[in-house]
């Protein structure tokens, strides 16, 4: 289901599909909210990014600034976040060179962080030009959706919840559901929901937070 640049890309890349993405792919095409659950190591992290770096790559940016955000992340860690953001340049760059090899287009989205430690300034360029991919905090994407901030994410397509163990369970996970319902009320139509963790217990409850 994916475009020729990403399976050149993962073909040249990976032996082989991991299970949670054999699993977990025709579900996240069909646009359906989706649980992964697999140990470290099981690809469960591209499980979720694949498809969505997959249509950012192959269509054109929405014109104006309330529409160009699609895909965000959201991680209960700062650190996690970063590394998230580091690990997410090798396929985007790898895929642009597949597209250049093959002579497909190809649109290379632009990623950007919003935590506790972004500076103010920083902050007001993300609204002025907000990215493709935007990593965040449950924390900073509810001060998002209480200011004017707000605007730049009507077009969300996805939001990847990773680590959802961690909150799920808990009064900061209360927050975040509260939170995801609110960017609800902002978005064109609801997004699509993915959720990560190597450690849901009991899985339907955890289910059950994500809506799936």
């Amino acid at each position: 289901a994916f475009s020729p640049a990403v399976r050149e890309w993962f073909a040249s890349s990976f032996p082989a599909p991991t299970p949670p993405q054999i699993e977990g792919w025709p579900h996240i095409a069909a646009l359906e909210h989706t649980l992964i659950c697999a140990p470290t190591g099981s690809g469960k992290t591209l499980t979720a990014f694949l498809a969505s770096i997959d249509r950012l790559v192959t269509s054109p940016r929405p014109e104006g600034r309330t529409h160009r955000t699609r895909v965000l992340y959201i991680s209960p860690l700062r650190a996690l976040a970063f590394d998230i953001e580091k690990n997410l340049r090798a396929p985007l760059i790898g895929i642009g060179l597949a597209a250049e090899r093959i002579g497909v287009p190809f649109t290379a989205p632009e990623v950007a962080m919003r935590t506790g430690d972004t500076p103010s300034n920083e902050r007001q360029k993300l609204i002025r030009r907000p990215p493709d991919l935007l990593i965040t905090t449950p924390e900073s994407l509810y001060l998002m959706l209480t200011s004017r901030a707000r605007e730049t994410l009507e077009g969300v397509e996805t939001v990847i919840v990773d680590e959802i163990h961690a909150m799920s369970t808990t009064k900061r996970g209360a927050h975040l559901a509260m939170t995801l319902e609110r960017l609800e009320e902002v978005t064109d139509r609801p997004p699509q929901r993915i959720g990560l963790s190597a450690t849901q217990r009991p899985l339907e409850e955890t289910a059950r937070f994500l809506g799936v």
